[in-house]
Formats: structure tokens, C-alpha cells, sequence
């Protein structure tokens, strides 16, 4: 693997844009000035936040490559802010890739953000130049984990009673699926179009296309079906 401060295959030397998301001011000034020497580690750290809100909004306004995310945060934790990032996480173009950063080294919380979305999990006794190496593996789609954790997400993901196919949610679209699970979340219109930056006129005709689809006649019977099956 080329190391941060080397060239690429064809000449360029490597970037990445990152934000940092941790409730801990000195914690984030460390990590700052371990990783954000950019001519040094070629990483360059664009923004920072302390809670979800602060998150999202540095998130959507920077639109970084990486972010490096604690699990634990005010507002309802790094589970929270990937939830409220799932369309940039899934978007076609430059999408805004996630690696937690934590002290907790829990199964639950693993599993968590990972099943929310996050590349990779690394606890935060993780040296600087690894920690660099693994900002470029995520933003490359890589997925990284300390040592151990990796275990974690096998077993999870292995389960033997993992849910068959749904071939009722197999025909909607990625996007008709967000602003389901929005819905089912009791958001309205407005904040579905807010969130996932599409017009409101849009959200109303995915919703229309979903009731089709599923054959359910209102949000109230979308909401029964969604939560039956674990989607909200």
C-alpha cells in the first residue's frame, strides 16, 4: 500500500478531506495535531464537531471524503449522525465515507455503526500513522478494523437467523427505501426533502411509488409495515 506522504501510481501525491466528530475538545485538538499536518500525512482535516447536530451540519457543509466518528456523542450518537448521512454515504458521486474512532471496543457498539453504515471501527489507543493508514483505506472503500473487533462483525453478520430476502422491500429503489424508513420514523415532507436534498414534490411521488408497490394505502399502514419488519 502507498503510505500517506508517498505518490500514487501516477504521480499525484494522495489527500483526503476529513471531519473530526468527538465530543472531547482536547481529544479532537490530539488527534488534529497528530494526523493533520498535511504535508506530512497528506491528510487535511476540514472540520470538526462535538455533538449530531454540529456534526451533520460541518458534514453537508464540508462534504468531506472520511469522517472519523465517535460512537458515543450527545444528540444520540454516532448510530444517530450515520442514520441522518445515509444519502451521503450512498451517493453515486463523491460519496462521504465513515470510520469510528472510539474508546469503547463493546460488541454492541461495533456492530451498531457498522450495521448503520460506518467503513471500519478503530479504538482510539490506535498510533497515528495507523490511523492515517486507515483514513486512506476507507476513503479507497476499504473496510478497517482493530485487532479483535473484526471478530465481532463476522459473528454478526454470520448469524444463522439473519432474515430471509424480503422480496416486497426487494422492489423499491435505494432511494425509495430512505424516505420509507423517514416516514415510518414519523418525519415529514419537508424534513425527508431537507435530509435527503430533494424537493418536496419528489418525497410525495417516492412515497406514492412505495404505497403502489407494497399495495398499502396510507403513511399510517407504511408505518405498521415497516416496523414489523425492523426497518425503522
Amino acid at each position: 500500500m502507498t503510505s500517506a506522504n508517498e505518490s500514487t501510481e501516477d504521480g499525484v501525491e494522495r489527500r483526503v478531506r476529513v471531519v473530526l466528530v468527538d465530543d472531547h475538545r482536547m481529544f479532537r485538538t490530539g488527534v488534529q495535531a497528530e494526523i493533520g499536518q498535511t504535508e506530512r500525512t497528506g491528510v487535511e482535516v476540514v472540520g470538526e464537531a462535538a455533538d449530531v447536530d454540529q456534526a451533520i451540519t460541518v458534514i453537508t457543509a464540508t462534504r468531506p471524503e472520511v469522517v472519523l466518528l465517535d460512537v458515543h456523542l450527545p444528540g444520540g450518537g454516532g448510530v444517530e449522525v450515520l442514520r441522518r448521512c445515509a444519502s451521503l454515504m450512498t451517493a453515486a458521486e463523491d460519496p462521504v465515507r465513515f470510520l469510528a474512532l472510539s474508546v469503547s471496543d463493546a460488541a454492541e457498539d461495533v456492530i451498531g455503526v457498522i450495521r448503520g453504515g460506518a467503513r471500519g471501527y478503530v479504538t482510539k489507543t490506535i498510533t497515528g500513522t495507523d490511523l492515517v493508514d486507515s483514513i486512506f483505506q476507507v476513503q479507497e472503500g476499504d473496510a478497517v478494523f482493530s485487532p479483535r473487533l473484526a471478530g465481532f462483525v463476522l459473528d454478526a453478520f454470520a448469524s444463522t437467523d439473519a432474515p430471509p430476502v424480503d422480496e416486497d422491500l426487494d422492489r423499491l429503489t435505494q432511494r425509495e427505501r430512505e424516505v420509507l424508513r423517514l416516514i415510518a420514523r414519523g418525519y415529514a415532507y419537508k424534513e425527508i426533502a431537507k435530509q435527503l436534498f430533494i424537493s418536496v414534490k419528489t418525497v410525495e411521488s417516492h412515497v406514492s411509488a412505495v404505497l403502489r408497490k407494497l399495495q398499502l394505502s396510507n403513511r399510517h399502514e407504511l408505518t405498521r409495515w415497516a416496523t414489523a419488519r425492523r426497518l425503522v
